[in-house]
């Protein structure tokens, strides 16, 4: 029996190892009654499933972008192909809710590490480390949020949601994503990754005169 169970606790570390469901120590978004308006709005909103926009083969803009986010990322997903996979929803879904794709890519990097099956100790979910309340909630039975889009289509989705709630005020609209409304550190957190490796063009420190 310790045999078995040396064996399983192997087989565990080489999966998480390998990338698969990984626990990180994200906050979590708290569950607040909706109006049934918003609540059908929101449904509406994540339900659209409208191919990506294809614009990235002929705006020679966004090619940049996703060429130079491409480069930034390949530490991180080693795979060209899951990259560009990737940074395509996430520029689609971030601009789809009126929300920059590098502060998007920001947030990912707090929130999960960039790691598609991230399972935080309170459940949340995924890269945008969604939790399964906001599947019953807007969702349905059948929602899956490892599914990289469907992810992104609902991280984008609550915090535009929260920068409604909080009139534009992205540190409000950020700690009420992570569940620390009030505190500095998740906010900062998620600035700082943005402004340091996803800005785009490049931040430029000012030399001195």
């Amino acid at each position: 029996m310790s045999r078995l169970r040396h064996a399983l606790s192997a087989s565990l570390a080489a999966l998480l190892l390998a990338g698969g469901a990984t626990c990180v120590q994200a906050g979590n978004q708290q569950y607040e009654p909706l109006a049934a308006s918003v609540q059908a709005a929101l449904h509406a909103a994540v339900a659209d499933q409208a191919p990506l926009d294809p614009s990235f083969q002929h705006n020679p803009e966004r090619a940049r972008w996703l060429a130079e986010m491409s480069q930034r990322l390949a530490r991180r997903i080693p795979d060209e192909t899951a990259r560009s996979e990737l940074l395509r929803a996430v520029h689609y879904e971030a601009t789809r809710a009126g929300l920059d794709p590098q502060l998007v890519l920001g947030l990912i990097q707090v929130e999960s590490g960039f790691k598609k099956y991230a399972l935080s100790s309170v459940g949340a979910r995924g890269y945008m480390q969604v939790m399964p309340f906001w599947a019953r909630l807007i969702g349905n039975e059948q929602t899956n949020l490892f599914h990289m889009r469907t992810n992104l289509r609902f991280g984008c989705t609550i915090l535009r949601h929260y920068l409604d709630i909080e009139k534009g005020d992205l540190f409000r609209a950020l700690g009420r994503y992570n569940g620390s409304l009030g505190r500095a550190e998740y906010p900062n957190l998620v600035r700082g990754a943005w402004e340091r490796n996803w800005a785009y063009p490049p931040l430029r420190l000012a030399s001195n005169p």
